[in-house]
């Protein structure tokens, strides 16, 4: 067991199974933090499923205090449900809740995408450019978890081009509760190309300033995960 005052993460050959990574951080909950996310995510921890600390804290080598402080944070933003003398459990997936979810979140990324067309630098979209290409490759090369990883980063920038930092802080507050359900969406046969196709789209909207045309995409981007993921849920 490490202490809290150590430095530094390992990494054990860079597999995404929080099982084979080690924390030494000064900062433990902080650390611990993305990685309990992304199990959850990425399901790992699954809908419904108990947190048992004991395991999480061998998983990682930290202590129960930087866990606890982590899985209170994933409880503010909807992903833990506590409970009183009793595990903390996964938060399960609401098709109710998802929905609204998805409402709200394709109003804020198109409203920021139609401010994006008109202040993101000629520089900026060069570098969102870039990263569709790379978006592209990692979809050739079937990686899903990478691909997942800069999607979610391109949807950030979209959101940062508008130049509204209440905008992009009201953005980042959702996508926690979002994440798992983009995820699986990927799933879906047909969804991950359909899904590179639009990014590719609201680019090309972004690079001729048109934000009408981007706000448009951009809606309809989101709401048609949405729609995959409601799909999904009443199989």
């Amino acid at each position: 067991m490490t202490t809290d005052t150590e430095a530094s993460v390992v990494d054990d050959g860079g597999s995404a199974t929080a099982g084979r990574r080690r924390i030494q951080t000064t900062s433990l909950a902080q650390e611990a933090y993305p990685i309990l996310q992304r199990m959850i995510v990425h399901g790992e921890l699954a809908p419904g499923e108990r947190i048992i600390e004991p395991t999480l804290c061998e998983q990682l080598g930290i202590s129960r205090t930087p866990l606890r402080e982590a899985i209170k944070r994933l409880a503010n933003e909807g992903l833990i449900i506590l409970r009183r003398n009793r595990n903390a459990v996964v938060t399960r997936i609401d098709p109710t809740e998802l929905e609204h979810l998805f409402e709200v979140e394709a109003g804020i990324e198109s409203l920021a995408v139609g401010l994006a067309a008109e202040r993101m630098t000629n520089t900026e979209l060069k570098q969102l450019e870039a990263l569709q290409e790379r978006l592209e490759r990692l979809h050739a090369k079937g990686d899903r978890n990478g691909y997942f990883a800069l999607n979610q980063r391109i949807h950030a920038l979209l959101v940062a081009g508008a130049k509204n930092p209440i905008l992009e802080e009201t953005h980042r507050r959702l996508l926690g509760r979002l994440e798992r359900a983009r995820y699986l969406a990927l799933d879906r046969l047909g969804r991950w190309q359909e899904s590179t196709d639009e990014h590719r789209a609201i680019l090309e909207a972004l690079k001729a300033r048109d934000g009408e045309r981007a706000r448009r995409l951009l809606g309809e981007h989101v709401q048609h995960t949405g729609d995959v993921i409601a799909a999904i849920n009443t199989r």
